[in-house]
This record gives C-alpha cells, structure tokens and sequence, in this order.
C-alpha cells in the first residue's frame, strides 16, 4: 500500500486519483507529521509500503517570518518519517523543491550539484532532504513552480488578477519550470514503480520566466490584459528568490522512462480542464 501524506493537497489529490485503489490517504486532522506519536500512530495502522510526504509549509514568504514552525513542518517532520519508514521497512518518498539551489549556477541544475538556498524555505526543506536520508530507502524528487486544479497558484492568481485589474506587473528575472502537479505525480509514480531511489529532478520541459508565464496563460485562456515588466527588486518580497533555478530532468527519463512535456503544452491542458471543470 502506498500512503500518501497530505493527500488533499494540490499534488496529493492528483497523486491519489492516479493511483486508485493502491493509495490510502491522510491529512491535517488525521496526521501531525511533527508529532512522532502521531506519525508511528498511522503507520502501526496502515503498515505501509512506501509513503509520499507531500505535506509542507510552501508559503516562501511567510517561511521568513515563521523559521522555527518552517524548520519543524519541511525539516524536522521530514525525521520523523524516516525513523518510521526505517522501523516498518518502508520507502521514503520526500518531494523538494528547485529553491535549495541559489540560481548562480547560469544552467539547469544536476541532482549532484551542491545546494544553497537563499531563503528560509529553501534551507528548510534542504534540512528535509537531509533527514530524509535516515530512510535505508529513499526517493527525493525536486520540482518547481507547482499548478494544478486543487489548490491556490499562480495560473489561478493570474487569472483571478485579469478580472480585477486592467494592467499586470510581473517579474521577468526568475527563470524556471511552470509544473502541472499531474503530470508531477505521473513522474513519481513512475519512480516508485521502477524501484528508483536518491535525488531526481521532476519539472515539465522548456523554461520561462514568471512574466512570459503569465503572457502564455492570458492568450491559451483569450484574455487581453497588458502584462508590464517588473524586477525582483521592484517586487521586494521578504523571500530572497533563485534567478535561474531550471533543472536537469535527464535523469529521470534514463532512469524511469519519464519525458516531461513542455510547460505550455501542460498548460493547455490544464486549462482545458479547468473550462470543463473536471478531474483526472
């Protein structure tokens, strides 16, 4: 049995209806990862095979003001599963994420380059792949720039934005991935079915920046806003942000016989998705 961990989230529920009848899931109310009495509580129920933790504080802002509860959800949690995994023999699945690397590197980055992040989500959800790493057997897969139909994210901020305001500012100096969560969780699944394990990088292909992002969902959804040019500077959130943070997927498509779409092909389809108001 596959136990997926934050399994309402946006990632857990496309998790969850691609793996049918071979997931349980659990969230908020039914497990505290930051409780080891909770989390050997559910695995002396479930008894698991593998556990995909999806749970995780993402707000990159809000982490710079709430470092000890960031630190102790992304990082030490992340333990606590692992010493669990260890004692009922189960596989560790922890998914990371593209801001453990600073963005300097001026290429998409390899699973063996060293990471440094620039912010406290970043160096939290390092120190989960740390912990991670006490698992005798475990799978990390760092992604980037997560949408999908179950949770808030940039497509629907920009959408929701585009209704309110006849112009847009957005940012055109951080270049990375845009990542539909299903095709993420087609990507994990396909790990944990190939017995794969270590670090592997998992974002759809091709790279943009935040600001062509937002132009490619205005004209696949027909609306005409003008987007304008900001900085990060401009910007000035509390979260410092990696410039440059696409990864190497090539791994994964050696390894698993993954090769991610491009990221406007997966928004088209999200898209469409999103119009019909269905689910995968």
């Amino acid at each position: 049995m596959i136990l997926v961990i934050g399994s309402n989230g946006m990632l857990g529920r496309d998790l969850m209806a691609l793996l049918g009848d071979r997931a349980q899931g659990v969230d908020i109310g039914e497990i505290d990862i930051t409780s080891m009495e909770s989390v050997t509580r559910v695995f002396d129920s479930m008894k698991p095979e593998t556990v995909i933790n999806c749970a995780a504080f993402t707000d990159v802002d809000g982490c710079e003001s709430n470092e000890e509860r960031a630190m102790e959800v992304n990082g030490e949690a992340v333990g606590y599963l692992a010493m669990a995994c260890r004692e009922f023999g189960s596989l560790l699945v922890q998914i990371s994420t593209d801001y453990v690397f600073d963005g300097g590197k001026g290429a998409p980055y390899l699973e063996d380059d060293a990471p440094n992040p620039l912010n406290v989500y970043g160096e939290s959800k390092l120190a989960g792949e740390m912990n991670a790493a006490f698992s005798p057997e475990y799978l990390i897969v760092r992604t980037q720039w997560l949408y999908g139909l179950h949770g808030k994210n940039f497509v629907e901020t920009m959408l929701k934005m585009a209704a309110e305001r006849d112009e847009i500012g957005v940012v055109n100096d951080q270049i990375g991935s845009p990542t539909w969560t299903v095709d993420l969780a087609r990507a994990v699944v396909a790990l944990v079915d190939k017995g794969c394990l270590g670090i592997y990088h998992a974002a759809n292909a091709d790279f943009c920046s935040w600001n062509e992002f937002a132009k490619a969902i205005f004209e696949a959804s027909g609306i005409t806003v003008p987007v304008t040019v900001m900085t990060t500077a401009e910007l000035d959130r509390p979260a410092r942000r990696p410039s440059y943070s696409t990864l190497d997927c090539s791994k994964l498509a050696r390894d698993a016989g993954i090769v991610m779409q491009p990221w406007k092909t997966a928004l088209t389809e999200y898209l469409k998705l999103r119009a019909k108001g269905k689910e995968l």
